[in-house]
């Protein structure tokens, strides 16, 4: 049975207000690149600990010697039509990035852009509510925001944190020998792009909005092991695309091992059928130059490989001494698929895939 859309019959489905949804609309890599060549480099500003170097998950000033804050922004489309789980999963997908660095959320400003002669206020208030709800579960308020009337619909959050500036997790500091972890299963692109061509069961909407707002917040408790020396949340540029950046940073190889991969229920099957999402292509062309794939691994899982995730899961670089902490704190947190998926070595800043370790 194909997932039952919550609105009333009158109402648009909200994913066919927008041409992309969830961190799929993310512009891909390559272009970004590309925008931002000509940026300033900030270096008149000691305090600035995280800028726009490394593409990290978010920016870090210090403001003291004890507290630095941690700035973020993220909003996107639609990638459900549930309007107060559209609001959820956007909200839970901004506050990622402030736990990706290691930091405590303290505060969130709501984005908003909606057509207000489209939607009933009333989905567009369930949006609103669907975000503040998980900022309460994150013991932060929805301080303010910014709202306009535009063509699609579009909802996210600007949102700050705390850290200590010698717990910062950058995405640039993994060490040879790290192992890698990631905390959450793959393949909400494949599962969004099912729901959205009516073949996603309830089962699968069910997991794909469990993942997608489950807060990451091991982080905050990951940057204080000494153990662990760099973090990222994967999202719209897809496992390879993060683990790429994360490579490129630290100047090593990281090698993935693909039959150690956590799934979501379903996914596999469906990219097998052809479901996938236009980010996928986009963030394979964007990547491949620094990525050599083994002769094992086949085009459906070079999709999910690069599947764009939306709230998707932390990808931390520890030492082995640390990893079983790591996934300790991962499971105690309720993250049960966090896993062990490759390592970091020396060698080309690039990434390897293999079948298996």
């Amino acid at each position: 049975m194909s997932h039952t859309d919550p609105n009333p019959p009158l109402t648009p489905r909200l994913t066919s207000l927008s041409h992309g949804g969830g961190c799929g609309c993310k512009i891909a890599p390559d272009i970004l690149s590309q925008l931002l060549v000509n940026m300033p480099v900030f270096k008149d500003h000691p305090n600035l600990l995280v800028g726009t170097e490394t593409s990290d998950d978010a920016a870090v000033y210090r403001l003291n010697d004890e507290q630095a804050l941690v700035a973020t922004t993220d909003f996107f489309m639609p990638i459900v039509d549930d309007p107060f789980d559209f609001g959820r999963i956007a909200a839970t997908n901004a506050l990622s990035d402030i736990y990706a660095m290691g930091g405590t959320p303290i505060m969130a400003l709501a984005l908003v852009g909606m057509p207000i002669n489209v939607l009933p206020k009333s989905d567009i208030a369930l949006i609103l509510q669907g975000g503040a709800s998980v900022c309460a579960e994150a013991g932060i308020p929805v301080a303010g925001g910014h709202s306009i009337d535009s063509v699609e619909p579009i909802y996210g959050l600007a949102a700050m944190g705390l850290v200590h500036p010698d717990r910062i997790k950058r995405n640039a500091a993994a060490r040879d020998g790290d192992l890698l972890i990631l905390g959450k299963a793959l393949g909400v692109g494949i599962l969004s792009a099912a729901l959205k061509k009516n073949l996603l069961g309830e089962d699968g909407y069910r997991a794909m909005v469990h993942s997608t707002t489950q807060l990451n917040r091991p982080g905050t408790r990951l940057s204080t092991l000494d153990g662990v020396h760099a973090m990222t949340d994967v999202t719209g540029f897809g496992l390879l695309g993060h683990t790429v950046e994360m490579a490129q940073g630290a100047g090593l190889t990281a090698t993935i091992h693909a039959d150690a991969l956590p799934w979501l229920q379903g996914v596999q099957d469906l990219a097998r059928q052809g479901i996938a999402t236009g980010a996928s292509d986009r963030n394979w062309h964007a990547c491949e130059a620094s990525v050599q794939l083994s002769a094992d691994i086949d085009i459906p899982t070079r999709i999910l490989l690069t599947d764009p995730q939306t709230s998707g899961g932390l990808l931390v670089a520890c030492a082995p001494e640390a990893r079983d902490e790591v996934l300790e704190l991962f499971r105690a947190e309720g993250f049960d698929q966090a896993a062990v998926i490759g390592r970091m070595s020396a060698g080309e800043p690039q990434v390897h895939v293999v079948p298996a370790a």
